[in-house]
């Protein structure tokens, strides 16, 4: 085959139809025929030449030309496109390194087999092509709902035809045991776009929590129209789902907005999710009333917050137990994942019974180390005091309003607890010292004998020990091992010392051996500022 006048304008007729067909830029088409016509002509002319196809855009004409570029004498390793300084002089008047001579050559005929890889060559191109708009079309549609058809379901995916491209609705990215045939109209959740070596990967969703925002975006214009915003989903797929939305106008409710009238908005919803049962929750920023919120239909008679955990404990009647909790947990379950904290549910009988050990607990405490009697030592409970070091160094006022309590009784009450907290610390202290502490360490700022002890049995020894600890490893801490929050103690836990304590107190040990400089640390904390308000700034 080869390129004659009769069939140069064919080859631009080709390029266009290939492009049309298949929704691609005619260039990319004529570039892929220009390499494929070189590749071509290097298989007729020679590998190591350095042979060049231009297409004239209008007529059609194919040039073929060699080049060969002008190098030094010692750089010179291709004769076939390179050449010296020297011999370049026969082509051009004042050659310089770096030059080009360009010449054309005669155009070649395609034989069956060069044909076929030119063939090739455009093929591969053309996909290139095609994938790379495919890719630049959907990525941008990343985290939208899309409408397909389904094309075939290999091993339980879901291939759908999405329009100029086919996506994978992965088995465990279906509600519940959805199944489909070939034609079936199905609305999926863009959840990733992947650029890959064999084209983008389109991956959908129907099990996604986005899903259903989306959804309700599509379903309630207030939300669209950012009038409403939903803060949290939650979703058992196919079952039950927890959504928490919040109205930025005082005059709209938003629970009322996404139900609609008779339940048509939210109805519309349930339908495209196989009858997911959904509850709608309004938003709070107060994290326990919006907990009482998410537990709804139990009613919650008691909520304890523990920030620094993430965790909560909820007291419910004892006939609420099993409706808090749902069937097989699922109402607790979906009510932690809206708020992210770990719930922890009892009942009124149960936390009763944990506050009568705690209150046991603590008049033994009093009664052994005070040397008073139980009623004395239940009186000191009652008022609220929950250890030694309260007693031993509170406002004598408050123990004066104690029944029975005078100013005699008060500082023999203190006396007493001093003189008990004093030989605690004494026996610590001479543990420590049988445990081989320095004294870097025991005068070390902040620092308690207990806390000294307790250090020497872990085998913190020194100042130059206690600078190389972890913050989390004396504060304590959580962990997630296999999706499950797991604690950490802290060797300086249980003398309630926060991880903003233990990193104040290492930081400070650092820059007492001289290993951080506090100017570093100020100039840290300056650019650190600075970020913060060039941030923003940009927001604003």
């Amino acid at each position: 085959m080869a390129i004659t006048s009769a069939n140069q304008l064919e080859l631009l007729q080709t390029a266009e139809a290939v492009a049309r067909e298949k929704m691609i830029d005619p260039g990319l088409v004529v570039e892929a025929m220009e390499e494929s016509l070189a590749r071509a002509a290097k298989s007729r002319y020679g590998a190591e030449m350095d042979i060049r196809v231009s297409i004239d855009r209008k007529t059609g004409k194919a040039t073929f030309t060699r080049v060969r570029t002008v190098v030094e004498d010692e750089e010179l390793e291709n004769y076939q496109a390179e050449m010296t300084v020297e011999s370049a002089k026969q082509y051009m008047a004042d050659p310089q390194v770096g030059q080009t001579f360009v010449e054309e050559v005669p155009p070649v005929e395609l034989g069956r087999i060069a044909a076929q890889s030119a063939k090739q060559v455009i093929l591969q191109k053309v996909r290139e092509a095609e994938r790379d708009r495919q890719y630049d079309e959907f990525k941008d549609r990343n985290g939208t709902i899309i409408n397909g058809s389904v094309k075939r379901e290999e091993y339980g995916n879901v291939i759908v035809d999405v329009g100029r491209g086919e996506a994978i609705l992965r088995r465990n990215e279906k509600i519940g045991r959805e199944s489909y045939r070939p034609g079936d109209r199905i609305r999926c959740y863009i959840k990733d776009v992947r650029r890959e070596t064999r084209g983008p990967q389109i991956f959908l969703s129907r099990t996604a929590p986005e899903f259903m925002s989306e959804l309700f975006k599509m379903e309630v214009p207030e939300i669209y129209d950012g009038i409403i915003e939903i803060k949290a989903v939650a979703r058992d797929p196919g079952s039950r789902a927890k959504i928490a939305v919040i109205s930025y106008d005082g005059g709209i409710d938003p629970v009322g907005a996404c139900v609609g009238m008779r339940g048509s908005r939210v109805q519309a919803v349930v339908n495209e999710l196989q009858g997911e049962k959904i509850d709608i929750i309004p938003w709070n920023e107060d994290v326990p009333t919006f907990l009482v919120n998410a537990l709804q239909p139990a009613e919650v008679t008691k909520v304890v917050l523990d920030e620094e955990a993430e965790r909560i404990e909820v007291v419910v009647p004892d006939e609420q137990l099993s409706l808090a909790i749902g069937r097989r947990g699922q109402n607790v379950r979906l009510a932690s994942q809206l708020t992210a904290l770990d719930i922890d549910i009892m009942t009124e009988e149960e936390e009763s019974k944990r506050r009568q050990a705690e209150f046991e607990v603590r008049t033994k405490l009093f009664m052994e180390t005070l040397d008073v009697d139980e009623f004395f030592a239940q009186l000191l409970v009652s008022e609220g005091f929950t250890n030694l070091e309260e007693v031993a160094y509170v406002e004598q006022d408050e123990l004066l309003v104690i029944d029975g309590v005078d100013e005699g009784t008060a500082n023999e009450l203190q006396t007493r607890a001093r003189e008990f907290l004093e030989e605690q610390a004494r026996k610590a202290l001479a543990r420590a010292h049988e445990l081989g502490v320095q004294e870097n360490l025991i005068g070390f700022e902040g620092m308690t004998p207990q806390m000294i002890e307790a250090l020497a049995e872990d085998g913190v020894l020194s100042l130059e020990d206690f600078a190389t600890c972890a913050d989390w490893e004396l504060a304590g801490g959580w962990t997630t091992v296999d999706g499950q929050r797991v604690k950490d103690d802290g060797l300086l836990e249980k003398f309630d010392v926060s991880l903003e304590d233990a990193q104040s107190m290492v930081m400070t040990a650092r820059i007492l051996l001289g290993w951080v400089d506090p100017a570093d640390l100020e100039a840290d904390a300056e650019e650190a500022e600075g970020e913060d308000s060039d941030s923003t700034d940009e927001e604003v």
